[in-house]
């Protein structure tokens, strides 16, 4: 089985693990993260955090990044805006949302544009050596990689349930090796990057 093929079926095989979680377990398990993670993750006023709105069965990072907000955090969530580009656009209290395609929502066009110094990503499948699978379109390691090409090395720490662990993900060159992973069990470093 090819690494394209391998990665698919994870894809496949932990998405489908992570939507047969009852709704009522992912709240508790998101409330988990916040507090494994809120005070946990180094934060001093203005880190500019990418979070992101959770769509279908993700978890619901909001808890974590309000309480990143009380630490003096400036917020921002993905904003895709075509095939292959994402922008991060503040997400300031009151401010309005709109449907920004692919299901999700964010703020509007009128929001500031910022480059996050902290990622939060959700994703498909992850191993504990920090690689991950997305969900295919490969739209966080584009923007990763034009972080990176503005000299920015934003931390990477990859959103997601425990169910959604696999022995080992195929890395192929393009991908972007995650700093640590957040689950409802902990916060798993996988470098000395954070923390």
């Amino acid at each position: 089985m090819s690494p394209k093929e391998l990665k698919a079926q994870y894809r496949n095989e932990r998405l489908a693990a992570r939507d047969a979680i009852p709704a009522d377990e992912r709240i508790e398990m998101a409330l988990a993260m916040a507090m494994h993670g809120g005070d946990a993750i180094d934060i001093e006023p203005g880190t500019v955090v990418s979070g992101f709105l959770p769509i279908r069965s993700e978890a619901d990072i909001r808890p974590l990044m309000a309480r990143f907000r009380e630490r003096g955090a400036r917020l921002c969530v993905p904003i895709i805006l075509d095939r292959s580009t994402i922008v991060f656009r503040e997400l300031v209290p009151g401010a309005p949302l709109v449907p920004c395609g692919f299901g999700t929502s964010g703020p509007g066009p009128d929001a500031a544009v910022l480059d996050p110094d902290l990622m939060l990503v959700p994703l498909s499948a992850f191993d504990r050596t920090g690689h991950r699978i997305g969900y295919g379109a490969g739209h966080y390691d584009r923007a990763i990689t034009r972080l990176h090409e503005k000299g920015l090395n934003p931390r990477l720490i990859g959103i997601a349930f425990d169910c959604q662990e696999v022995p080992s993900v195929p890395a192929e060159p393009h991908d972007v090796r995650l700093d640590a992973i957040l689950t409802e069990s902990g916060l798993n470093f996988v470098s000395e990057a954070i923390g």
